[in-house]
This record gives C-alpha cells, sequence and structure tokens, in this order.
C-alpha cells in the first residue's frame, strides 16, 4: 500500500507511510469453510452445465458452452457516526452460448430449473439461427484449453456481521475526523465483504471454475471550510480481510491527504516534467492495455496499431504479466473461454512482444490468442533503471522543478490518436521539494509522446487491481493553468 503520505499540518512528507497500513490486526480474521455463504455446490453448478450442453447438442448446436455462477456480499456505510446504509446482496445466472457453425447466440437466466435452462438453450439456439455468419466465430482450439488449474488461493469467505462491519466503518471515518480539527465533514466510510464462485465448461474440451472474494475498507474525509474545502479518499482492498489495513491507518492516511490539499491554487499555463503517483499511473498502465487490446486492433482505432516488435517505451522499460500470483487481484488459471494463461513479458526493453487477445480477436488478426479473454493478469510495469532506494522522495527529486499529479479528473483520452488531455490536482515541486498544491488545471500530450518520455518508475509501488506499478516520471507535459 506504499504511497506518499502527509502531515497534519497539511504539507507534504515524502516517506512510505507506515507499517501499519498493510497490518490488521484489530480486523475480525476470514473464515476458510469452503463452501461458506453459498446457495449452491460446485456439483450442482456442473449438473446445470453439463443439462445445458446436453440439450444443446440435442436441439442440433455444433458446439456449445455454459457457465453457472453465483454471488454474495454484505455492504455496510456510515457518515458522520451513523449507520447510513446496510446491504446484502446474492444473485445467481446462467449463461449460455450456442454455435450453429459460424453463427453464434446467447442466453442467459436466473431461473434454474429444468424448464428454465431448456427455453434459456433454446432462446440462444434461435438466435444463433437467425444471426449472421461470422468466420471467426468459434469456441477456442482444443490445443489452447487450459489443462492444468492451480489453486491460486483466491477464495478467502469473511464471515462478518453486518454490526461488526458498521463498527470498522465508524473506526474507520472516526479516526479520520480526529486526525486534525480541520478536518469538518465526511462522504463516509464504507465495509464491503464480497465473493462468488462459478462452473464453466463447453464442448472442446474445457471443464473449470473456481471461488474467489475481495473485499475492502473505504474512507473520503472533507477538510477545511468555506472557499477552502478539499476532498479526499483512500481504501484498502484485498482477497483475504486479514491483509486489509486496519481501519484506523486508512482513516488517518485519508484525512492527511485531505489536509494537504488545503489553500490549493492555480498555476500559470506551462511546460514542465510530470510525475503521476502510482495509484494515478496505473491509469497509463492501464491506457497501454487498451490501446493493444485485440478489439481496439481489429477494429483499427488504435493508436497503437501494428505496434508489434516496435519501440514503445524507453529500453529501460518492461511490461510483465503473470496470472499466477498467489491471492493476485488478477490471478487465473485460465481465461473467459477456458483457455490457458501464461507469466510472459508484455513489453521487453521498451519493445512491444506482445497483445491482449482473445480467440476472436487473434482469428481476426490471424494470431493465436494470448489467454486474455476478459482482460490482463496482474500486469507489473517497471524499469530497468528503478533502485530500491527510489521512494517517492527520490522520485520528487528526480522531477526537480514540476508537477506532482496525485488525482485526475475527466475521460479526455483518445485511443484512436492517443491524444490526452485531463484536469488534474496535485503539487507544485522546486528543487524536488513540495512547494504547495495545486488544483483546476489540466494537463495534456499524447500518449506515444508520453510513454516514450518515461524518464523513471519509483520503487513506491501500488497495486490498483490487476495493474502494479510505481511513480512515474514523463519528461514533458503541457499545463494549462490560468
Amino acid at each position: 500500500m506504499g504511497s506518499l503520505t502527509f502531515n497534519t499540518k497539511g504539507n507534504a512528507v515524502t516517506s512510505i507511510i507506515a507499517a501499519d497500513m498493510t497490518q490488521a490486526s484489530k480486523t475480525p480474521a476470514p473464515s476458510h469453510t469452503p463452501a461458506q455463504g453459498f446457495s449452491y455446490s460446485r456439483e450442482h453448478f456442473e449438473s446445470l452445465v453439463d443439462a445445458a450442453l446436453k440439450h444443446a447438442k440435442k436441439l442440433g448446436a455444433t458446439d456449445a458452452g455454459a457457465e453457472a455462477s453465483e454471488g454474495c456480499g454484505l455492504s455496510v456505510s456510515v457518515r458522520k457516526g451513523e449507520l447510513e446504509n446496510v446491504e446484502r446482496n446474492r444473485d445467481k445466472s446462467l449463461g449460455v452460448t450456442v454455435y450453429l457453425g459460424n453463427r453464434r447466440g446467447n442466453a442467459s437466466t436466473s431461473d434454474f430449473s429444468e424448464a428454465a435452462i431448456e427455453r434459456t438453450v433454446q432462446a440462444a439456439y434461435d438466435i444463433a439461427r437467425f444471426t449472421a455468419e461470422d468466420p471467426v466465430a468459434g469456441l477456442p482450439d482444443e490445443k489452447d484449453i487450459a489443462q492444468q488449474q492451480p489453486d491460486l488461493d483466491l477464495f478467502h469467505p469473511w464471515n462478518i456481521t453486518s454490526a461488526d462491519a458498521a463498527t470498522l466503518a465508524l473506526r474507520c471515518e472516526a479516526a479520520a475526523m480526529q486526525t486534525d480539527k480541520r478536518i469538518t465533514n465526511s462522504e463516509g466510510a464504507a465495509v464491503s465483504a464480497q465473493q462468488s464462485h462459478f462452473f464453466s465448461a463447453h464442448t472442446h474440451g474445457f471443464r473449470g471454475g473456481y471461488a474467489s472474494s475481495r473485499h475492502s475498507i473505504s474512507v473520503a474525509p472533507i477538510a477545511g471550510k468555506g472557499d477552502d474545502m478539499q476532498r479526499d479518499a483512500w481504501y484498502s482492498s484485498m482477497r483475504s480481510a486479514a491483509e486489509l489495513s486496519s481501519p484506523e491507518a486508512v482513516g488517518r492516511y485519508a484525512a492527511e491527504r485531505a489536509l494537504s490539499r488545503l489553500k490549493s491554487r492555480k498555476i500559470a499555463t506551462t511546460q514542465c516534467p510530470v510525475l503521476f503517483e502510482a495509484p494515478v499511473a496505473a491509469g497509463l498502465l492501464g491506457g497501454f492495455v487498451q490501446a493493444v487490446s485485440g478489439g481496439a486492433l481489429y477494429r483499427k482505432s488504435t493508436f497503437l496499431l501494428d505496434s508489434l516488435g516496435k519501440t514503445v517505451f524507453p529500453k529501460h522499460i518492461d511490461i510483465l504479466e503473470d496470472p499466477f500470483v498467489m491471492r493476485g487481484k488478477g490471478s487465473s488459471p485460465f481465461d473467459e473461454e477456458g483457455v490457458t494463461t501464461r507469466a510472459r513479458r508484455v513489453v521487453d526493453a521498451g519493445r512491444v512482444e506482445g497483445y491482449f487477445l482473445s480467440t476472436y480477436s487473434a482469428r481476426k488478426l490471424g494470431m493465436p490468442t494470448t489467454g486474455n479473454a476478459g482482460g490482463s493478469h496482474n500486469l507489473v510495469m517497471q524499469s530497468r533503471h528503478t533502485k530500491q532506494g527510489d521512494d517517492l522522495d527520490a522520485m520528487l527529486k528526480k522531477l526537480g522543478t514540476g508537477l506532482f499529479v496525485i488525482e485526475l479528473m475527466g475521460q479526455g483520452v483518445n485511443y484512436v490518436t492517443g491524444d490526452y488531455s485531463r484536469g488534474a490536482s496535485g503539487f507544485w515541486v522546486e528543487n524536488g521539494e513540495i512547494a504547495f498544491p495545486v488544483q483546476e488545471i489540466t494537463i495534456a500530450g499524447n500518449l506515444k509522446d508520453m510513454f516514450q518520455g518515461i524518464q523513471a518508475i519509483g520503487a513506491d509501488a501500488y497495486n490498483m487491481g490487476a495493474k502494479t506499478i510505481g511513480s512515474v516520471l514523463i519528461n514533458r507535459m503541457k499545463v494549462a493553468g490560468s
């Protein structure tokens, strides 16, 4: 959870957040009962899927696939010391895909009765009958199907009651409010405990599924009053509740971030180096993934068209993908089509070595699938120049004089041209030291130039879902201010 931390006077402190951000000694430990909280067993899901596939074949389908899934959880939110919302969710679904040659139909249901399953298969079959042929439509090739399915330790159910969840959320918000008297308000704090499982199979030989969980604590305090009010937020999200940050640590850190932004001002329009804080930098990695994903490539709607084998980043940049990280948020032994996943170098010494392709997009491009139907798996973007001591303090020294961005607003990214323009806030840095907070500015550039202009990546690595990256220093961008 390493990132920028701030003191309660509102000035930036360039150190890695205290160790209690990664400890949860006061957080209830999770239960490891395999079927905890679920209404349906894996065996029941297997019988549902097999019934769907059998009926599809009976109707005359060339091929078929089906997936049964269930999700459940608890979400509790509080605000200003009072309970605001308690929500329990539970959903289930059976999805069916039917192929008639190169024609495809999809249908789904939340009714698991035999009659409903047959109606759903019939609906998918009827859709396929009247759908135009697509020469590349079809199940994955049998040679690509996952044969081994290692347990990646993704399932850690959290047996927490709504009362205990509310207590954690209240502790988190209270810690934020008590950090400094200038914390005057709150948008609330929340605790969420979610888990799901599925089983999937298709007629090219795939059978598999697993359970997974995701839990979180979050808070959004407000500092200041009148015309000088600032909001910030922080959260902790893990597969296992035992690995969550303590609610007090999350609350204090969120408060310190909000306090640090008081007395923000505009700056004059300029061009300067820009340092992206690690959580924000994850968006740059996401932009690369989107630009080299199959859908954008075969539609020719990306600024990185035909980039395979070409240098897109400086030679010190690597991007690694590893689907087999234990408890990883992007871990999976197979993709959504049952295709085996593989650890690989997506970018090696700045050169693109692979795309992100499903079976369909791979066939459209005349390439093999990369096992990325459904997205990427635990990406790490790193620099070969990064040293262990390159924490945020060191990265600010490398920035010298320029802009340190900790929040981005808007969706001003054109993935066809690479043009990039987003609202931003953060800090103006002079001679490697934070001078004052800034707001109401816009940063602009082109992702091609921004990728090539990456001078350094910090050792302050932060995990944002399936992506891990440190703070990123870009040599020059346009900053529009007053």
